[in-house]
């Protein structure tokens, strides 16, 4: 199942996402469930309020009727604005620290990225103007479903609730100077995040997915999850050791080899009217493009 936050007749809602969409949302006044009005009471439903979804939409015609939108007519929103955190994996791909000649971790890398970055798909990218050297990371990002602390490898899988995409947009120059990341990827529209949510029981598994990015239709990344030094679930352990996830988190697993600041024979930074896009396999399409910021 992918879902997805999204903006119809001046109204948000959250929905499901086929050929069409479908708004959860819409149907509750008119079947025995209470359906989620926020991203954090969807992520808790339980299966016998999903089985309950499920059966109003069937049994209801009239009900589904008045609450399917054509992708055309929506505008895609960042699937969640309010994470309680979103935590960040340095130097996980295999690909990405050899094209840099970097050691590969023996623990995840971690860092944190304010939910104040988040922007949604179709949505610019503010490049402030005194950046130069700015730059793009195509990363599956993890949704928590529920509260852990310790969490063992093998638990991992019980508290994903879905995948989505997470674009870890970096300012080099500052990043490189400051000789820690927080500043240089914390500014305001750095981490665009979309299109959807898809479910982790549609997914299967996460650690042999297809990521890939373009700029200005330039394939730049090409790579699988499959890549990781620490694949889904081991980050979710290693983190958990740390700090205890909460539902509705977002941990971004780290980026493969292509971003700009390594391209070869001198990188390619980012600049204003460039377009990109993010693809990753079983979740779809972010898109973004570069503005000029004040």
């Amino acid at each position: 199942m992918r879902i997805a936050r999204f903006k119809a007749e001046e109204r948000e809602f959250y929905g499901i996402v086929d050929d069409q969409m479908l708004s959860i949302t819409t149907i509750s006044p008119f079947n025995k469930c209470s359906a989620p009005q926020t991203i954090e009471e969807l992520i808790s439903l339980s299966p016998e309020s999903w089985n309950n979804i499920k059966e109003a939409l069937e049994d209801q015609e009239e009900i589904k009727k008045d609450a399917i939108y054509k992708l055309a007519d929506v505008e895609l929103l960042a699937p969640i604005v309010n994470p309680p955190k979103i935590v960040c994996v340095g130097l996980n791909y295999h690909d990405h620290a050899a094209e840099q000649d970097a050691e590969i971790p023996e623990e995840p890398i971690i860092f944190m990225k304010p939910r104040t970055a988040i922007t949604g798909p179709n949505k610019p990218i503010i490049k402030p103007e005194f950046v130069k050297k700015l730059d793009y990371e195509a990363e599956l990002a993890v949704v928590i479903g529920k509260k852990g602390k310790d969490i063992s490898v093998e638990e991992a899988k019980q508290y994903v609730f879905g995948y989505t995409i997470l674009n870890d947009v970096s300012a080099r120059d500052i990043q490189f100077k400051d000789r820690q990341w927080t500043r240089g990827k914390s500014f305001d529209t750095f981490a665009p995040m979309g299109p959807y949510i898809t479910t982790a029981n549609q997914i299967g598994n996460p650690n042999n997915l297809k990521i890939r990015t373009w700029v200005n239709g330039e394939l730049r990344q090409d790579s699988s999850t499959k890549n990781m030094v620490f694949n889904v679930y081991e980050i979710i352990h290693h983190v958990s050791r740390v700090m205890t996830l909460e539902l509705g988190d977002i941990i971004a697993t780290g980026t493969p080899a292509g971003v700009g600041v390594f391209m070869k024979p001198e990188p390619k930074f980012l600049k204003p009217k460039d377009t990109l896009t993010i693809e990753i396999e079983a979740i779809g399409k972010l898109e973004n493009f570069v503005v000029e910021g004040s």
